[in-house]
This record gives structure tokens, sequence and C-alpha cells, in this order.
């Protein structure tokens, strides 16, 4: 797990080991480059020690010295490969890399190798032979890749920071992203809020040719629900071969040269991962971490407690007793290469530094909810189709008012938050209704804090729509899966954690994303992921001997904070700054004092200013 900076043409070694540098909290433990002067490529890499100590070390050639890489991530089918491509006649010089193994899959493989890795991954790899720069990216994007395409060459880093560091890449935002930032809560790849460079997707690869300046990107895997091809058997029979591929998964992910442990919420996903692991390792390595809220509402920690002390692992907590001051709120959320939204990533930020204390790798429950439909809107996709055809728009405009005057709780999930939010969701049509479910900020506040022209909803969402209207399934569930899976869990869930984990040089694993597991519950029906007001159906019956009953029967709580209340006390980002990002500072301030003096609900749109405030500060903007 590391961080890897490069570029071709324009350079210097100077550049490239200020890019690394900024990647130094991704790989604290070596830093190495190195540079092809004819052709003007060079590798920079920053090294996270997790497998093969000695001989893992980057950027790595081949024998022949034709290909060079540098790698970020972990390739779990590694030995399998490894195995594969020796019985073809490679011959390994390193004992257990699995860097080594990209080198001699792309050798036998192509960019074919890509179809074959089951992993987390970003990698820069420079073709000698062919003059080419070939840059991937995993299939649900765990790790990040960033790039800029310019008239004198290409320059790529892990991370934004690092990008900017080269010479040839232009320092603004970009107002087009800021838009989409507030109409997602993230930025969406390939967009990002640096103007001129690109995120590259998730499941995406780009190949770079040296010799004509061209770029190409192509995909090679989405996420896509088959409905036509359900396994073979019933559904019995799914339950036990989900758990065996769970189980395979979780065995996966416990190799590593270093101390490991796990992320444990005391829900679902997370309970069985833990549960799992318990066959696979001693007891004495079952260390478990979690954060929890004086709030009881927001607060999960008795749940992992009870569930740490049924499983018998070794636990830690860390409960947050009071608002986090302004130093902290500036340290959680200035670790975001890009801002995220998101008021679950101060507790992740802060999990992440706990579990840090004693390990270097912790696997977490994260891609559950996205594989097994467990996030509330699911079962609100048939009520709302019914209430789009009964209640006429201009009723529906006059609920939406009146529910602006509904009493403001501070709760976690209030019923009041959640009639406001359903209703502005139910104001648009059916393909983009959910991402404004999930948006921080309405249509009407963005086009009311921006400076420039407003994006109409059509171009702001236009992603989202495509996604839903090429879904090869007629079920909204199934489409509905395929946008949490690529957008939300690749621009918000995966982000926050890759970021705030590797901030604290964390590497977090997630057993749900495994590749055999993935493509497993992409044939299966949806009615097995939800199954009436029962979620994740098909899980909970896999696992149900696993774990403890009381996770079975515990409602879904969600890692988020009371933003809400929090930021009545937190102090209001600068109007200054929100002027020179492209905002209407009146209007924010306006917002924030009505939030403020509890006559509105404005935590949204809030949060995300302070969120993007706070990147704008920690990265000079």
């Amino acid at each position: 797990m590391c961080g890897l900076a490069g570029y071709v043409g324009t350079g210097d070694l100077g550049a490239l080991t200020a890019m690394c540098d900024a990647l130094v909290h991704r790989g604290p433990d070596d830093f190495r480059t190195w540079e092809d002067a004819d052709s003007r490529v060079a590798l920079g890499f920053r090294r996270l020690t997790i497998l093969d100590p000695v001989g893992g070390s980057q950027p790595m050639l081949d024998a022949a010295g034709r290909v060079a890489v540098v790698f970020n991530g972990e390739i779990y089918n590694h030995r399998e490969l490894r195995a594969e491509l020796a019985a073809m006649g490679c011959a390994f010089r390193t004992d257990h890399s699995d860097t080594e193994v990209l080198l001699h899959g792309y050798l036998r493989w192509g960019v074919e190798m890509l179809h074959r890795l089951n992993g987390m991954f970003a990698f820069a790899l420079y073709d000698r032979q062919r003059h080419k720069v070939l840059l991937a990216r995993d299939r649900f994007g765990k790790k990040p890749l960033y790039y800029a395409h310019h008239a004198n060459g290409l320059v790529f880093a892990s991370e934004l920071g690092a990008l900017r560091r080269h010479p040839s890449v232009r320092v603004a935002i970009d107002r087009s992203s800021l838009q989409s930032y507030f109409a997602f809560g993230y930025v969406p790849a390939p967009q990002t809020m640096l103007s001129g460079a690109a995120k590259l997707c998730a499941g995406d690869y780009v190949e770079f040719d040296i010799v004509t300046g061209t770029l190409r990107v192509s995909p090679y895997w989405r996420y896509r629900i088959r409905p036509q091809q359900p396994p073979a058997g019933d559904e019995a029979q799914w339950e036990r071969e989900l758990l065996a591929l769970l189980r395979a998964a979780v065995g996966r992910r416990l190799e590593a040269d270093v101390p490991l442990g796990f992320l444990l919420s005391g829900g679902l996903d997370s309970s069985t991962v833990v549960a799992l692991a318990r066959g696979l390792l001693p007891r004495e390595r079952l260390q478990t971490f979690t954060i929890g809220f004086a709030d009881p509402s927001y607060d999960e920690s008795g749940a992992a407690r009870a569930t740490s002390a049924a499983l018998g692992t070794d636990h830690v907590e860390h409960i947050v007793a009071q608002t986090p001051d302004d130093s902290m709120l500036r340290a959680a959320l200035g670790v975001a290469d890009e801002p995220v939204a998101d008021g679950s990533i101060l507790p992740t930020y802060l999990l992440s530094r706990l579990a840090r204390t004693r390990v270097t790798v912790a696997l977490s429950g994260d891609g559950g909810d996205e594989l097994f439909a467990g996030y509330d809107p699911f079962a609100a996709l048939g009520p709302a189709r019914l209430y789009s055809a009964l209640v006429p728009q201009p009723v529906h405009r006059l609920l939406r008012r009146s529910a602006e005057h509904l009493p403001r709780l501070d709760t976690n999930l209030s019923l009041d938050f959640k009639i406001r939010r359903t209703l502005r969701g139910l104001s648009y049509r059916e393909p983009i209704r959910n991402a404004q479910w999930m948006a921080p900020a309405s249509i009407d506040e963005i086009a009311s804090i921006v400076q420039d022209e407003p994006r109409p909803p059509e171009d702001l969402y236009a992603g989202v729509a495509a996604l839903w209207s090429q879904s090869a399934s007629e079920d909204p569930g199934d489409r509905l899966l395929e946008y949490f899976a690529q957008f939300y869990l690749t621009g918000d869930v995966l982000t926050k954690v890759d970021r705030t984990s590797m901030h604290a040089s964390l590497e977090v694993r997630c057993p749900f994303l495994d590749r055999d597991v993935v493509d497993f519950c992409l044939a299966l029906p949806f009615a097995t992921k939800r199954r009436g007001r029962t979620r994740k159906h098909i899980l909970r019956r896999a696992v149900a001997a696993m774990v403890p009953p009381d996770v079975l029967s515990r409602p879904k709580k969600g890692f988020g904070i009371p933003v809400s209340s929090w930021l009545r006390s937190w102090t209001m980002p600068s109007l200054e700054r929100a002027e020179s990002l492209g905002l209407r500072s009146s209007v924010l301030e306006a917002l924030w004092t009505a939030h403020r003096e509890r006559r509105a609900d404005n935590r949204g749109v809030l949060f995300a200013w302070l969120c993007l405030d706070r990147w704008a500060e920690a990265n000079a903007f």
C-alpha cells in the first residue's frame, strides 16, 4: 500500500521528488525513483511495507529491463497468478511480491491481465519496447489515480495534491466540478476539483503513446447487474455458495507481513468479516477497533462491544464525548485530497488513527450495502412510484413548502429530515431522484450559491441518468444498486476510507468487494437481496449461524455524526475564500445564520461548504 507518481516529457527528478514528498503519508517506509532519460519517463514511489519487505521495492523492472512499474494496492490472487505464470516459464526473482506478478502478467497477457486481477490497485507501467505508458485502476476504484495530459506529455499521481506539484499542471479550481461537488457531495470521476486534471474512473485504463503524445481511455469492467444469468441451484445453495466465497475473500485478505486487525461497527457487514476471520486466525490476532459518540442516536459502540465479546476479540474503542474543536475539524477535513461532504469522514479519520496505534492493515465491511441493498432508498422505491403517480405537482409543491415548517430535530435521520429530503427527491424524475435524495445541496440551493450560470439537473446528473437508462435490468432495485456501486461507493465511501486511512498510513481491505463475491452477487435476483422490509436477506441467512443473534436483528444505524447540532458550534468558513472559489458568500452567510438560529435545517449545503473550505485552506486555494 503506497503512493506513486511519475511523468512523461517535461519534468525533472526535483519535480518528481516534490510529488512523492506530498505522498509520504501513503508510504513512510521507503522512497525511490527511476527514469529513462532517452524517453523522458520518470517513476517515483513511496512505500508502506505490507508484503515481501525485502523483495517488494519499487519502481520494479523485469529482468530484461523492458517494463517498469509502480503499483499501489494489493493483488489478493497473486499466489495463484504466480503459479500460473511460473508454469508458463516465467522466472520470479522475489519470494512473494505481488508487484512482480504484475510485471510478468503484463508481459504474458498485456492489458488482458486486468481481467485476471482480484484486488485493489492503481498502477503505472512503462513498456520501453512499445513506447507506451499504461495506467490502470481497480474495478471499484479502491485506490486512486489522477493524471494530466498536456502538450508536452503526461503527469500522474496517487493524489491530486501530488499531481499539482508538477510544474506542467495548472493549479486552478474547475468551476464545473464545483457544482458537481455540491450535487453529489464528492467530485465524480473523471472530473476533479483541479482544472486540467482528470481522475481515472474505476474499472478504466489509460494507454499513452510516448511517440505520438496521444492518450486513450478504455473501460475493462463495469458493475452491471445480470438478471438473466442467475447462478445454478436454489436459494439454499446460493446461501452456501455465498458463505464459501466470503470466507475465501476474508482469507485472501489476511495475508500480511505486518500486524492486522478489523474495523468493527457492530453492524452486519463488519461483524460478518470478523466472524469469518475468527475461523481462520488464532484468537490473539483478532483485534477490533470502534469509534462511538456520546449522543446515543449516533452511537454504535455498545453494539460493537457486544459483538466483540460474543466473538472473543481484543477490542479497542474511543468515544467522542463532545463536539470536535476547530483544530480537530481542520485535521480531519484537511486530509481529503478532494473535498468529501460526508459527515462520517470525521469518525473514519479517528478510527483510522485508533487502529494504526496497533496495526498496519485492517479489514472492513465496506461494500456490503451496495451488494445487498442495505440503504434506506431501496425501501422508498415502490412508495415513491405510487406517490408520483397519484400526487399532482401543485399538491407536491404545497407539501414540500409545508414540510419546511416541521420542528427541526438534531437526532440521527430524524423524521423531519427524512420527510424534507424525501419530498426534495420526489420533485425529480426517477433516474435522478436518488441522487437528489443523497445530495448535500438541492438544485435550487446550488443555483443560489454559485457565481456561474447554474448547470441544469439534466447536465449535473447526466451520468446517473445514462446509467439508469442503459441498465440491463428492468427492476428499479437493480438499477439503484448500480447507482450506489458506480457513484456513491466509488466517489464517496471508498474515497473517504482511502484518504483517512492512508493519512494514518493504514491499509484498509474490503472482503465484500472481492472479485468472485461481486461476480456472484451480480447474477443474484434482486429479491434475494431485499425481501419485503428485510435488508440483505441472503447475506443474513448465509451467516446466521456465525454472527451473534443481536447483529441479525439490530436496525441499521450508519456511521454518521451530529452534523446539524455541531454546525452551530463550529466557526463559519471564510467568506473571502468562498468568493475566490466561485461561491456567493452573502447567500452562504445567510444560510449559516438561519441554521444557527434554528430557523432552517441547512446541514447538507453548509457541511459541504465547510468541507470545501477546509480542503481549500489545506491546499492553499
